[in-house]
């Protein structure tokens, strides 16, 4: 069958984009290798001056646009798009206004007004706010970019695959987020003409399951938040469906929690940040390392555009979960001095205190005792243990929870 984009087109866009944008480095993370059983290579596309891969199809579009004499370009997103049209549409001359859902994070709401486009807020989803822009459109005469169902904007992402498979073309399988669709129906459109045995892998949040519903006919339920807002996109493209469907091997769900881990991991060992949706790769990577094991596998870390204050959170749950933030209750007798002894075993046993709830009011303990929460900076969860086994050995009645 046709498709909506050709290799041609790809390779007119990497002409276009050169010098405008980073040509990202694309290079081995061993640590992650080891970690999932097989080795891993990371496109930094949260290094574009946006912070995402987004810029690449923006500006394709936008370039087309000023040769036709527009003036003024109206786009409905969750932030990504949204900076790569301001920002280019600030370099080119062209006016700007973007649509945003009122969910979107102020880090992204603060950068787009600071390239200079009008911020619109309206809906609770993608797909309100794109029907409101749509609807500005024809009443202020403005071109409508969409954000991944444009022939256009579909082949400025694909020159991502161009340049994955310049920098390592023994890749022979592709990880790639899934929200719209545009990212993936580009970088499978250049993929299948270089490269065509490379295993090419969408992945989709569980809250927004919808090109995986639309492509495998399942009737997965539609949540309405997930940290990976940047393909929270109830609806995919018409385009993007047909390119998934045609040149896309499998596509598979994750869930919060291993976005939430795969951030943390990226952050604490690659040393470089990432939204929820830039870590959707790695996140089903490692929800299924047998399925990779052993192959050359290429994520894109497609964004990096995260709130601080969620990032705060993300940070703080993976500590919990890596068993290095712990919480621990201890009952004692409420005698003078009984807190200080409780703080010198857990000091003897290598953890550092985070916080102390001393409750006498509300708890379940007889009047003569009270109990003790404490919050440790713990090791991993044999040192929690540890902990525990060094309070109970002093007599106190301990227990992590």
């Amino acid at each position: 069958m046709s498709l909506a984009v050709t290799f041609a087109d790809i390779e007119a866009a990497a002409g276009r984009l050169a010098g405008q944008v980073l040509d990202t480095p694309c290079v081995e993370s061993r640590t992650l290798g080891q970690i999932a059983g097989c080795q891993v290579f990371l496109k930094f596309e949260n290094l574009q001056f946006t912070a995402s891969f987004k810029e690449r199809g923006a500006l394709n579009k936008l370039l087309a646009l000023v040769e036709q004499g527009v003036k003024g370009v109206i786009a409905a997103s969750a932030g990504n798009h949204a900076q790569g049209v301001a920002h280019h549409a600030q370099r080119l001359g062209l006016r700007a206004v973007i649509v945003m859902p009122v969910t979107t994070p102020t880090v992204k709401v603060e950068r787009t007004l600071g390239f200079g486009a009008e911020v619109v807020l309206h809906g609770e989803t993608f797909d309100e706010a794109r029907d409101h822009a749509l609807a500005l459109a024809d009443a202020q005469g403005l071109t409508f970019v969409h954000p991944f169902d444009d022939p256009l904007v579909i082949a400025g992402q694909g020159t991502i695959g161009l340049e994955m498979l310049r920098a390592q073309p023994d890749l022979d399988t592709l990880v790639i987020a899934v929200g719209g669709g545009g990212l993936v129906s580009g970088i499978a459109t250049a993929v299948r003409a270089l490269k065509p045995g490379v295993q090419i892998v969408g992945v989709q949040t569980a809250r927004f399951p919808a090109m995986v519903n639309a492509i495998k006919g399942t009737q997965h339920p539609q949540g309405t938040s997930t940290i990976a807002e940047g393909i929270a996109v109830g609806q995919p493209g018409r385009l993007t469906r047909e390119i998934v469907r045609e040149l896309v091997d499998d596509l598979v769900l994750v869930d919060e929690g291993d976005i939430e881990q795969a951030i943390v991991m990226l952050l604490e060992i690659e040393k470089t940040l990432v939204e929820g949706a830039g870590a959707a790769g790695l996140a089903a990577l490692l929800k299924e390392p047998a399925r990779h094991a052993g192959r050359k596998v290429g994520l894109v870390l497609c964004g990096g555009n995260i709130d601080p204050m969620l990032l705060s959170a993300i940070i703080g749950r993976g500590m919990v979960r890596a068993g290095r933030l712990a919480r621990i209750r201890v009952g004692a007798r409420d005698t003078p001095g009984v807190l200080a002894k409780i703080t010198a075993v857990v000091a003897q046993a290598g953890a550092n205190i985070d916080e102390v709830h001393h409750q006498r009011a509300f708890s379940a303990l007889s009047a003569q005792n009270v109990e003790v929460e404490l919050v440790l900076q713990t090791r991993n969860p044999q040192h929690v243990q540890q902990v525990v086994a060094a309070l109970q050995g002093a007599g106190f009645a301990a227990q992590s929870y």
